[in-house]
């Protein structure tokens, strides 16, 4: 299998890569709901989302963008109470959702807080077919990011959760932490219209570089499992993440 076609843009510092993705997100919901009446977007836990939902909290894009046809999901979360400090929900619902007009029944967060993990995986991926009428939800978008390690969503190097090509939602155990995590699958990405990567920070350099432009080892960098099956890959990248890549051109 080889690496996927993306696209790639690269900004200055985290504050303008943020402010990019904010575009990006407004742009892409503007067109959805032009075409489909309504767009569907996963998010992403992390501190480069987090600067973007702060960006999308405030004008312009407070104002203008139509929030009642916006239906929020995520791509994973930790298994706690979703007002537990770790939580992915609380992390948006105070950055993003408090301070916008989204509708509650537009907000379809993961049940991570159930004690048996299984459980919480099979009640979203059934909360995801009904919300979208379908068998395998088709997201307008979904944003990731990547770890150090080359994790993304909660899809960690050496888990079981990389094998799974049946599913929509699994509970995936992190052996190197010690806790279980609800995550979509790489298919339920991969499914998606749109998937865009917001990557920042020195740290992710290295890996960064080994994701777009070594061989492909999923196993080792889950993040190359994320190749859309008919829709776009946009790789929204900071200068320190992007300094060790060779080919900045895909």
């Amino acid at each position: 299998m080889e690496h996927s076609k993306y696209n790639l843009e690269i900004y200055d510092n985290p504050q303008e890569l943020a402010w990019a993705a904010a575009s990006q997100f407004a742009s892409l919901a503007e067109q959805s709901i032009a075409e489909r009446g309504l767009f569907t977007v996963a998010l992403s836990g992390g501190s480069t989302p987090k600067a973007m939902f702060s960006v999308l909290s405030n004008r312009p894009f407070a104002d203008a963008l139509p929030w009642s046809a916006i239906k929020f999901f995520w791509g994973d979360e930790r298994c706690v109470a979703p007002d537990h400090a770790d939580s992915n929900f609380r992390m948006t619902t105070e950055t993003l959702l408090n301070k916008v007009a989204v509708p509650q029944k537009n907000i379809f967060r993961i049940p991570a807080e159930d004690e048996d993990h299984h459980r919480a995986a099979e009640n979203y991926s059934t909360i995801l077919r009904q919300a979208f009428n379908a068998e395998t939800p088709k997201f307008d978008l979904v944003f990731l990011g990547m770890g150090a390690d080359g994790h993304t969503a909660s899809l960690f190097p050496g888990t079981k959760a990389l094998q799974v090509n049946d599913q929509i939602v699994v509970a995936n155990f992190v052996e190197k932490l010690n806790s279980w995590r609800i995550t979509l699958t790489a298919k339920t990405i991969n499914n998606a219209r749109n998937v865009i990567f917001l990557v920042a920070g020195e740290d992710k350099a290295s890996t960064l570089r080994e994701v777009l432009e070594g061989e492909f080892q999923p196993e080792t960098y889950p993040s190359q499992l994320i190749q859309p099956i008919n829709g776009s890959l946009l790789w929204m990248l900071d200068e320190a993440s992007a300094s060790l890549l060779n080919d900045p051109e895909p």
